[in-house]
C-alpha cells in the first residue's frame, strides 16, 4: 500500500517554534511514533506532508524509505494529501494518517485495511460521548453517506455520536480523481479530505468502517495539556504491559519509559526511574528509586541503588551500584563490582570483585579483579589535550584519596599508601607511597585579624 502522513500543521496551542509532530512523546517525535508504526504494515510508498517549520521536519526524519512532499500554503486536509499525488502508486491502496495521532496501533489500522480491501473507502470510526468538534459519521440506512464536520452541522448531526478519527484508506486511483474535484465552500474555506466521502458515495464505492481497539489510539495532540494527557496514558499501558509480565512496579503511575526496556523475571523496580533508549534488565535486578539508565544493560540479580545515573554502560551480574553512581559511555562492569556512592567511571573496565565505594572517579581505565579502590581516588586521564589510559591489575589495593596520573600501570597485588600522588608505575606485590615529609613547625603562631 501506500501510505501518507499528514505533519504540516503549525500547532499554534502547543505555543512553540518547534512544528507540532517534533514535540516528543516517551523520548520521541510524535510524527516519529506515526511513522515506527506505519512501517510495520509495509508500505511500499511512505511519504510525509510537511509544512509548518520549514525543513526540520524532513531533516530531523530524513530516511531511505521515506519521501517528503510540503504543503505551502496550508488549506485543508484534503489539499494537504494532494501534494502526496506525484508519490503515490496508483495500483494500491493509500492509508491516510497524522503526524499528531501517535498511539494508533498497528493492529487497529490492519483491521481497516482487511474491512477496506483494495476497493472501498474505509474510514477508521469511533464512538464518544462527547463527540464536540469532531467530524460527524452520517449514515443512511446503517451505510455511511457523508461525513459533516461541526462547523457545518446542523443541530440532528451534531446528536451524532459516530466520529471520524480522520484515518482513512481509499483506492488511490479513485482517490486522486476525488481530490481533484474538491470544493472549500465551507465555514473553514479549506479543501476537507472528508469530503471525498459524499464523491465515493456517487460514483457506487462502498464506505465502510472500522473501529480501533481503544478509543486513547485516536487522540491527537494540539496543545500541552493534550501532549501531558497522552503522555501519562501512553505510560500506563507501558506500565500495565510490564506488570503484565510479571516486574514489579512500586508505583505504576511514577516511571518513565522513553524507549524500549525489556525485563527478565523477578525485576523490581521502585519510583521515579526513567529508562532511556534502550534498556536490558536481566533476572532479578533490583532498580531502587529516582535512577536514570539510558541505552544501558544490566547483569542478572544487580541491585542498582537510589538516584544512580547510567549512559551508555554494560553492568556485570551481583553488581552493587550507588546510590548517587554515575557510569559514563564505555563503563563496562564485570560480575560483582560494587561502584559506591559519588563514584564517576567513564569509558572504563573494571573485573569481577573489585570495589570503589566512595567519592572516586574512574576514567579511561582498566581495573583487574579484585581490586579496591579507596575514597577520593582519582585518575587523572587528561592533560588538557590528550586523555591517557590507567591499568591497574589484579589485587591492588589503592588507599584514599590517592591520584593516578596517567598513562600509569599499577602491578599485581601493589599497595599504594593513602595520599599517593603516582607519577611512575608501581611495581607488583609491593607497597608504594609518594607524598610530602609531614613536619611540623615549632612556635608558628595562627594569624590574627588586623583591627580596622
Amino acid at each position: 500500500m501506500n501510505i501518507v502522513i499528514l505533519a504540516a500543521g503549525m500547532g499554534k496551542r502547543m505555543q512553540s517554534a518547534l512544528p507540532k509532530v517534533l514535540h516528543l512523546l516517551a523520548g520521541k517525535p510524535l510524527l516519529s511514533h506515526v511513522i515506527d508504526t506505519a512501517r510495520q504494515l509495509s508500505p511500499e510508498k511512505l511519504c510525509v506532508i510537511y509544512g509548518h517549520g520549514g525543513e526540520q521536519v524532513p531533516q530531523l526524519l530524513q530516511a531511505k524509505d521515506l519521501v517528503f512532499a510540503k504543503q505551502e500554503p496550508q488549506l485543508g486536509t484534503g489539499h494537504a494529501v494532494a501534494q502526496a499525488v506525484p508519490h503515490l502508486d496508483d495500483n494500491t491502496p493509500t492509508l491516510i494518517l497524522y503526524g499528531d495521532v501517535p498511539l494508533t496501533t498497528a493492529a487497529s489500522l490492519q483491521r481497516l485495511l482487511d474491512i477496506a480491501g483494495t476497493d472501498k473507502l474505509g474510514i477508521l470510526t469511533v464512538n464518544m460521548d462527547d463527540p464536540t468538534g469532531y467530524g460527524r459519521i452520517v449514515r443512511d440506512k446503517g451505510a455511511i453517506a457523508s461525513i459533516v464536520e461541526q462547523k457545518d452541522a446542523n443541530e440532528a448531526q451534531r446528536a451524532i455520536r459516530e466520529v471520524n478519527t480522520g484515518i482513512i484508506v481509499a483506492p488511490t486511483k479513485l482517490m486522486k480523481k476525488w481530490l481533484a474535484n474538491l470544493s472549500n465552500n465551507n465555514a473553514q474555506g479549506e479543501y476537507y479530505l472528508t469530503d471525498i466521502v459524499a464523491s465515493a458515495v456517487a460514483d457506487g464505492v462502498a464506505v465502510v468502517s472500522a473501529q480501533p481497539d481503544h478509543v486513547w489510539e485516536t487522540s491527537g495532540v494540539n496543545s500541552k495539556v493534550q501532549l501531558a494527557e497522552l503522555e501519562r496514558m501512553h505510560q500506563h499501558n507501558i506500565a500495565n504491559a510490564l506488570l503484565e509480565q510479571g516486574v514489579t512496579l512500586a508505583d505504576p503511575a511514577r516511571i518513565d519509559i522513553r524507549g524500549t526496556l525489556k525485563c527478565g523475571r523477578d525485576v523490581s523496580i521502585d519510583v521515579g526511574c526513567v529508562f532511556e533508549g534502550d534498556v536490558v534488565l536481566a533476572d532479578g535486578v533490583q532498580v531502587d528509586a529516582y535512577c536514570v539508565i539510558n541505552n544501558s544493560t544490566i547483569g542478572a540479580d544487580a541491585h542498582i541503588r537510589p538516584y544512580s545515573h547510567f549512559e551508555n554502560a554494560v553492568v556485570g551480574a551481583e553488581c552493587i551500584i550507588g546510590p548517587y553512581a554515575r557510569l559514563r559511555p564505555g563503563t563496562v562492569l564485570a560480575e560483582d563490582v560494587h561502584i559506591g556512592n559519588f563514584v564517576e567511571v567513564k569509558n572504563s573496565e573494571i573485573a569481577a570483585h573489585s570495589k570503589a565505594n566512595h567519592l572516586t572517579y574512574i576514567g579511561d581505565s582498566t581495573v583487574g579483579s579484585r581490586v579496591n579502590i579507596g575514597a577520593g581516588t582519582i585518575t587523572c586521564n587528561y592533560d588538557g589535550v590528550n586523555k591517557s589510559r590507567t591499568i591497574i591489575e589484579d589485587d591492588v589495593f589503592v588507599g584514599s584519596a590517592t591520584q593516578l596520573i596517567a598513562p600509569i600501570r599499577v602491578g599485581k597485588g601493589a599497595t599504594l599508601g593513602a595520599g599517593t600522588t603516582l607519577t611512575k608505575d608501581a611495581p607488583a606485590d609491593k607497597l608504594t607511597v609518594a607524598r610530602a615529609k609531614q613536619i611540623t613547625v615549632e612556635n608558628w603562631q595562627r594569624p590574627v585579624k588586623k583591627p580596622k
